[in-house]
């Protein structure tokens, strides 16, 4: 969430920037609200002393014997009063809250300009794409061929987005997410956490998915009001909401497996076959906290973990800073990081690492004390990896021509050394 003082402060920047960002909500309105509520705090401030300046009179009649009844009713006016204001003041609260909630974080000044994918920039890039040079499946055909995908089950039981893993497939899955699990912990630093897959309201707001993204989300009866997990950032940030980190314990570094769960309401037209676009996939997510000063430094670390991630698996990809247009409603400043598909000829996210500077921290209430002063931390988080379109590309840049799939090497231990699926 947005600071309104800084908004208040410097209202062309923020009308400029959220614009950039594509925002619903105008900054005026919220301006506007803002004006009001200040307003009213003025005079209620104004009645509070004339409040006082009254008690003070009837404490004064009381003790020198006289008649304090007219004294009495103009407290008890200007007391009504108050009250009525006080009313007025947490609507306007609740109306200026609400649309500080909608309003998108505002991009790092090194984010590049653009209104649409279109416009992002090429980082870095790393592998050669393979040239297949025989008729390769894609990996939807190639994975129910040999026996790993069962999409038709996993529609029957669930709809369409929910894939049933079978036999080696089921094991080739966990093998991928417990190297990345193992990985972030015994190489990269991390604390794991298992979290649970059901959150309140009040955590999905801290990290930014309500009241925006409330369409995209599964929510539970109402009764319970609360939603499954769209990713493992929700309820990992969460953890420390309303708490004060040690500035001695930033980074804090957590990572988590959970099985992720999102409508995709705007997923009307885009790919969905197989596994390009899911209902429910499996994700481990990296999760910072970071120092204020050092936030930016921590992002460039967390992408190199993804990378490194990827590398060893042997699968081509790069590095993309997305534009203003195409960045995340919270984020600062994002980098995708994309393999290629040899079969599908096209690049496809596996992670979205960003840096949401304190716009989380504000929501969930989330602080360290720096020179004896309580401050917002920044958080960031990122996959580590997503898993889908990793066994995607693995799907299609390891197949061999006799119609078998080639076991990346590092994935072997965990596949109780098998080499191939055949």
């Amino acid at each position: 969430m947005l600071d309104i003082k800084k908004i208040r402060e410097n209202p062309e920047f923020y009308r400029a920037e959220t614009e950039k960002k594509n925002s619903a909500v105008s900054i005026d309105e919220v301006l506007g609200l803002d004006v009001k509520r200040r307003e009213l705090l003025a005079e209620t401030e104004k009645l509070k002393a004339e409040r006082n300046t009254a008690s003070k009179k009837i404490g004064e009649l009381k003790k020198a014997g006289q008649n304090a009844d007219s004294a009495v009713e103009e407290m008890r006016v200007v007391g009504d009063k108050i009250s009525d204001l006080d009313a007025k003041i947490r609507l306007i609260d609740e109306g200026q809250t609400d649309k500080l909630l909608r309003i998108p974080n505002i991009a790092h000044s090194s984010v590049p300009e653009g209104k649409s994918s279109e416009d992002n920039a090429v980082i870095r890039t790393w592998g050669e794409p393979r040239n297949i040079d025989f008729a390769a499946l894609d990996h939807k055909a190639l994975g129910e061929k040999l026996g790993i995908f069962d999409f038709e089950r996993g529609a029957k039981i669930s709809g369409s987005g929910f894939p049933v893993y079978r036999g080696l497939g089921a094991r080739l899955e966990r093998a991928l997410l417990q190297w990345f699990l193992d990985s972030h912990r015994e190489r990269f630093g991390f604390e794991e956490i298992i979290p649970p897959y059901l959150v309140t309201r009040k955590t999905m707001t801290g990290t930014g998915q309500l009241p925006k993204f409330e369409e995209d989300m599964y929510r539970c009866d109402k009764d319970d009001d609360l939603f499954l997990i769209p990713t493992a950032e929700v309820p990992v940030t969460n953890l420390y909401a309303d708490e004060i980190i040690p500035e001695s314990n930033l980074p804090l570094k957590l990572c988590a497996y959970s099985a992720c769960f999102r409508r995709e309401a705007g997923s009307y037209g885009k790919d969905t076959r197989g596994l390009l676009r899911l209902h429910q996939f499996n994700k481990v997510e990296m999760v910072y906290f970071a120092h204020p000063e050092k936030s930016y430094e921590n992002h460039e670390e967390l992408v190199a973990c993804g990378e490194k991630l990827l590398q060893e698996l042997g699968l081509p990809h790069r590095v993309i800073s997305l534009c203003k247009g195409d960045l995340g409603f919270g984020a600062a400043k994002c980098y995708d990081l994309e393999v290629f598909a040899p079969v599908e000829k096209k690049w496809l996210e596996v992670s979205s690492v960003s840096n949401f500077e304190d716009y989380q921290a504000r929501r969930a209430n989330i602080r360290t004390k720096i020179n004896g002063k309580n401050t917002f931390v920044h958080t960031l988080n990122g996959s580590g990896l997503a898993t889908p379109r990793v066994m995607v590309a693995i799907c299609e840049q390891y197949q061999q021509s006799d119609g078998s799939l080639v076991i990346p090497q590092v994935l072997r231990p965990y596949m109780g050394g098998m080499e191939k699926i055949v």
